[in-house]
């Protein structure tokens, strides 16, 4: 499977260093948060910064997968607001950030950025679906696929279950989006089990990336979860997609949390060969 690090985790290293620690521990590529490329305004990156980033991945022998937490900076931005310009404003810094993934070389953007989807009135939950049929459209504009996160209901109170994720993307039709499954939110927010969720979706072809995270939010490998019915049921489903890892507790560090991680999927790949 092609397993790529979420960048944040090991964000104190430069960017470079980043690509090199991923491509030595044997991932095959970074998922980028944007906000860890420029606090203020990622977006707006120059060409020159974006090719930049581009080369120190591909000189290190690895890629920029993905783009995630895209709406994190700049801070104020909303897909629910009634506020039509912060609207407008919170669709073109989606817009540009798809083609700053197009230009980083990443085929597919996350969008979980929970506190930015937040449904507290009226007309909120609609106003979210028009900005994720918007996306799709500019995805396909740019060659990649955007990707709704299902997030479970302690972060978020709007697409909250895979298949909530999957019934968006139904009803917006454009093959462009697409839902995903992050393995935390889905072990804490689902009826259903991990792998019945993979079971049930992963051959509709919704499912286009996947989180790999313990229910105690550290990484794989740290905590209760088995990883190893995961990857047979992804296996066993025909799944072709990216997975990623992206713990929130670093335990001790991020650097070694990464390794841990890595070394733990690549030993159950090894079993189930």
């Amino acid at each position: 499977m092609r397993i790529s690090l979420c960048n944040e985790v090991v964000r104190d290293l430069d960017f470079a260093a980043q690509c090199a620690l991923a491509a030595s521990l044997g991932y095959d590529g970074l998922e980028v948060a944007p906000f860890t490329l420029d606090a203020e305004a990622p977006h707006l990156l120059p060409a020159s910064r974006r090719a930049e980033l581009r080369r120190a991945a591909a000189e290190t022998g690895t890629a920029i997968t993905s783009l995630h937490w895209l709406l994190v900076a700049p801070a104020g931005l909303s897909i629910t607001s009634a506020d039509a310009a912060l609207r407008a404003k919170t669709l073109d810094v989606m817009e540009r950030l798809v083609g700053l993934a197009a230009d980083l070389g990443a085929t597919l953007l996350v969008h979980g950025s929970p506190g930015q989807r937040r449904v507290e009135a009226d007309g909120d939950a609609q106003r979210a679906e028009e900005a994720m049929a918007k996306a799709g459209e500019f995805a396909a504009q740019h060659g990649v696929t955007y990707c709704v996160e299902p997030l479970d209901p302690g972060q978020t109170n709007w697409c909250t279950g895979v298949g909530q994720g999957v019934a968006i993307v139904e009803r917006i039709g454009n093959p462009a989006l697409k839902t995903m499954l992050d393995t935390c939110s889905a072990g804490n927010g689902e009826s259903e089990s991990v792998v019945a969720l993979l079971e049930r979706f992963v051959p509709t072809g919704a499912i286009a990336h996947v989180h790999f995270n313990d229910r105690n939010k550290r990484g794989p490998g740290q905590g209760n979860d088995r990883f190893g019915p995961i990857l047979a049921a992804l296996k066993r489903n025909g799944y072709q997609g990216f997975a990623a890892v992206e713990p929130f507790d670093y335990v001790p560090d991020g650097p070694t949390s990464a390794a841990r991680a890595i070394g733990y999927l690549r030993a159950l790949e090894e079993i189930l060969a």
